[in-house]
C-alpha cells in the first residue's frame, strides 16, 4: 500500500479527522505505518483514544479500500493529497486541510489566486443577476471562482464563469459520484470539463447537516476572498464568510434592497467590517498586486470599456435582433426562436462585452 491508498482509507475511517491524521504522522512518520499500527501502539499517540484506535486498528473490517480505489478509477476521477504540486497551498495553510481531494477535472497553477463567491439557495432576480455578472468578470480577467455547486447564487457564479469561458471550481458537500441539486448534473459536467468539481467526501457519501460546514470550510480555505452576493441572516453563506475572517482573508459583500430579507446577512457583513462591493474592481483592487497589466488582458480597469471579443451564433442572432429601441427578454425569445436560459446568457455575455445595455424593467437596447 503507497502513501496515496492509506490517505483513501484514513479519509473513510469514522471519528478520524485532518487534525488526528497531523497527529499520527507526527507519531508515526507515514500514513501506511498508521494503518498497520496496532491498538496499543495507536493508543500512545496525543489525543488518540479507544474509540478512535478502534477504528483505525479495525479499519480492514469496516472499510472497502479495493472497492474505492476502483470506484475512483472508473468515475475518471483522481486523489490530490497534502504533497501533490496541485493540492491548493492556500487550503493547505489552514488549521485542518482535507486528508484528500477527490478532482474530477483538473486543478491547476491558474488557480492559485481564486476568490469565492456564495450565496442564498433561495435567491432573487437580482442576486442571480449581480452573482452571473461578477463571476463573468473576474473570469474574463482570469481569476478563478470557487462555490458550492447549490442552487441559487452557486449556481449562477458558475453559469457566469462557463459564459466568460473561464475557470470555476466547484466544492460539493457529497461523495464527487452524487449530484446534488440533481438539475445540476450537466452544469457539473461542464464545469469538470474546463475547471473542477471536488470533494473530500468518499463516494456515495450523501448531504446532511454536517457536509455542508466542512464543504464551506474548503471554500473559504482554498480562496483569497470570499463575496458574499445574497444571504439571509441563517444563510450557510455566513459561516463561510466567517471561516474566511478565521483563516484571515478578505470578505465581500454585496448590499442590496434594505426590505430584503436575502441581503439583511450581506447588511450584516457590512456592518462588521465586510468590504461593500459593487463591481469586479472592488474586488481586484484588493488583490491588484497577484494581476500585474503585464499578466492578464486589459480589462475595464485600464480602458473603461471590455475589449472586444468574437461574438457566438447564439450572441450574433441576439445582437441583430436588437436595436436601440428597447425590447424585452421575451420579445427577443420570440424573434430568436431559441431557449430563454440560453437568451439569458447570451444578453448577459453581450452586456459585459458592452454591446448592449440593459434597461429598467429587463429591458434591453443596442449601445453606440
Amino acid at each position: 500500500m503507497d502513501s496515496r491508498e492509506a490517505f483513501v482509507a484514513l479519509n473513510m475511517i469514522e471519528h478520524v479527522g485532518p487534525v488526528r491524521v497531523r497527529q499520527l504522522l507526527e507519531y508515526f512518520g507515514e500514513a501506511p505505518s498508521i494503518l498497520s499500527a496496532s491498538k496499543g501502539q495507536l493508543l500512545q499517540v496525543r489525543g488518540i483514544g479507544e474509540e478512535v484506535a478502534d477504528s483505525i486498528s479495525n479499519w480492514e473490517k469496516t472499510i472497502d479500500l479495493s472497492g474505492e480505489l476502483k470506484r475512483i478509477q472508473e468515475y475518471g476521477c483522481h486523489i490530490l493529497i497534502q504533497s501533490d504540486e496541485h493540492y491548493p497551498e492556500l487550503l493547505r495553510q489552514i488549521y485542518d486541510p482535507p486528508i484528500v481531494l477527490y478532482v474530477k477535472g483538473e486543478l491547476t497553477a491558474k488557480d492559485k489566486n481564486c476568490v469565492a463567491m456564495v450565496g442564498s439557495r433561495l435567491t432573487t432576480h437580482y442576486g442571480i443577476e449581480i452573482a452571473r455578472k461578477l463571476s463573468y468578470q473576474l473570469a474574463y480577467i482570469g481569476v478563478t471562482v470557487v462555490s458550492g455547486g447549490a442552487r441559487g447564487i452557486d449556481t449562477a457564479a458558475h453559469q457566469g464563469v462557463l459564459s466568460a469561458k473561464g475557470r470555476t471550481i466547484a466544492v460539493l458537500g457529497t461523495g464527487i459520484n452524487i449530484v446534488f441539486p440533481t438539475e445540476n448534473a450537466e452544469l457539473f459536467q461542464r464545469i469538470s470539463e474546463t475547471g473542477a468539481v471536488v470533494t473530500q467526501f468518499p463516494f456515495n457519501r450523501k448531504a446532511d447537516k454536517q457536509s455542508f460546514p466542512i464543504r464551506n470550510r474548503i471554500v473559504a480555505g482554498m480562496t483569497m476572498g470570499t463575496v458574499v452576493v445574497e444571504a439571509n441572516l441563517t444563510s450557510g453563506a455566513l459561516i463561510t464568510a466567517n471561516m474566511a475572517v478565521e483563516y484571515g482573508r478578505q470578505v465581500f459583500a454585496v448590499p442590496g434592497r434594505i426590505d430584503s430579507p436575502r441581503s439583511k446577512g450581506c447588511h450584516e457583513l457590512i456592518k462588521k467590517g465586510a468590504k461593500l462591493c459593487e463591481g469586479a474592481e472592488d474586488i481586484l483592487s484588493e488583490f491588484e498586486y497577484l494581476f500585474p497589466t503585464s499578466n492578464r488582458p486589459i480589462g475595464a480597469s485600464e480602458t473603461g470599456v471590455l475589449p472586444t471579443l468574437t461574438l457566438s451564433q447564439n450572441e450574433q442572432a441576439i445582437y441583430d435582433s436588437l436595436s436601440k429601441d428597447a425590447s424585452s427578454t421575451d420579445e427577443v425569445i420570440r424573434r430568436c426562436g431559441l431557449p430563454s436560459s440560453t437568451v439569458s446568457v447570451a444578453l448577459l455575455g453581450l452586456e459585459m462585452k458592452r454591446l448592449i445595455r440593459q434597461l429598467p424593467g429587463k429591458m434591453f437596447v443596442r449601445n453606440g
